[in-house]
């Protein structure tokens, strides 16, 4: 007797970012093509060439975090704290308490990079091993530098520390990881995350990503290395998708964490249910040339057993940069041709990264919830190189169940995920 795969919900959801920080507020500014890149407040960056960023406006970790936890704030990079906010709010909107599920079945997945260091954490060790105020001498460093240098401050910046502080916060002691490949952590968490629950090893799952890139030493690096827009004075038109006159990218701060369940135990617990993770695919496209991509979506829909017809729209990465977005509308169009619509919600807020994948995709998941997808933000005339259908303009109803994510990493990582409109039938 063959058993029935265990099947995989969305059963709560958690956003902070740049257009809300609530689900509906999230929602609400979707449907209203709100922007959330603004000239950046949270530092002075009138030197650098790209200013402009997609901030969480007026977040304080101190005012939202369970008072239980509060003094753990010391120990949190801002990183850090979105992430544990996040799950704090998804685990909320699951409607799911701590010590309502057995510790050892519920786990968590999260996806995050190694964080900036703050400049203040490092300013007094510099300054005192640097006697010229230019070079920084290692014999000082070691001898005076470092006993400045709070015991904590590595912990802080890991790129493990929002699961290890929500695991804390949550007594989860079913299996903890985190995901860290870029641009495509926060697929690659929800994807283990699902095989997890699917094997039979626990009942519930967090699934995050969280991002703070709008400090000195981030932006300052991507400056230098990563194409950013240059339209300083038009922060709200600066990213454009597969846009003719697309410039580059943002970088964008903020967490978005499901949680994820199994069938059976939301329905035992009449859970609100916002979707069902129904097939993924990973890979790498080496070159980005384009089939690679198109194989991991392909091999995306084989997983979920439908054909490209079946999908609503194709929500993807659509970041605004000029090879990039080429190479993604490639290994789209390989797949659906101009047949179906894409959504691309990156320029309202911003590049994320390690939240990118798992922010865009509650975009669609509420579109689905809601039979309603917002038109994509600053894209006028497609581009020459995106041979893609865009959607732009007003909402439009959603008219079949299922909905792609596409993302991807400059060096080629692809992942695919597909979630269906939740039904009872």
């Amino acid at each position: 007797m063959v058993s029935t795969p265990r099947r995989t919900v969305l059963t709560g959801l958690g956003v902070l970012s740049p257009i809300g920080s609530t689900t509906d507020a999230f929602w609400d500014a979707l449907v209203a093509s709100v922007c959330g890149v603004r000239t950046v407040s949270l530092f002075d960056a009138y030197e650098l060439p790209c200013r402009i960023a997609g901030e969480v406006p007026g977040f304080s970790a101190k005012g939202m975090i369970d008072k239980s936890y509060r003094r753990s704030l010391n120990a949190m990079a801002r990183t850090v704290e979105l992430g544990v906010i996040g799950s704090q709010l998804a685990m909320q909107n699951a409607g799911i308490a701590k010590g309502t599920v057995p510790p050892a079945r519920i786990g968590i997945e999260f996806a995050s990079l190694m964080g900036a260091t703050d400049l203040n954490d490092m300013a007094a060790a510099s300054k005192l091993s640097s006697p010229d105020d230019e070079t920084v001498s290692h014999a000082l460093w070691g001898s005076i530098g470092l006993p400045e240098i709070t015991p904590l401050w590595m912990l802080k910046y890991l790129p493990n520390m929002p699961a290890c502080h929500t695991t804390i916060l949550y007594d989860i002691q079913g299996p903890s990881n985190t995901q860290i490949p870029g641009d495509t952590s926060g697929l690659v968490a929800l994807f283990e995350a699902a095989r997890i629950l699917r094997r039979g090893t626990t009942d519930v799952m967090v699934v995050g990503g969280s991002e703070a890139r709008i400090n000195p030493i981030t932006l300052s690096r991507h400056n230098l290395f990563v194409e950013l827009s240059k339209r300083n004075d038009d922060p709200a038109h600066a990213v454009r998708p597969f846009d003719a006159a697309r410039d580059g990218t943002v970088l964008g701060e903020g967490s978005a964490v499901f949680a994820l369940e199994e069938l059976e135990h939301a329905r035992g617990r009449n859970a609100t249910i916002l979707g069902e993770l129904v097939g993924w695919s990973a890979g790498v496209d080496r070159g980005k040339k384009g089939p690679g991509l198109a194989r991991v979506i392909r091999n995306a829909l084989a997983s979920a057993n439908i054909q490209p017809s079946d999908v609503d729209h194709v929500n993807a990465h659509g970041t605004g940069t000029t090879a990039g977005d080429a190479f993604e509308a490639r290994g789209i169009a390989e797949v659906f041709g101009r047949d179906v619509p894409v959504f691309a919600p990156l320029s309202r807020f911003g590049n994320l990264g390690a939240a990118s994948g798992l922010m865009e995709l509650a975009g669609s998941v509420l579109a689905l919830k809601h039979g309603l997808l917002p038109g994509t933000l600053n894209h006028e005339k497609l581009a020459a190189d995106c041979p893609i259908s865009v959607h732009t303009g007003a909402p439009r109803p959603v008219t079949k169940p299922y909905a792609v994510k596409v993302t991807y990493t400059d060096l080629g990582q692809c992942a695919a995920a597909v979630v269906k409109r939740w039904s009872d039938a």
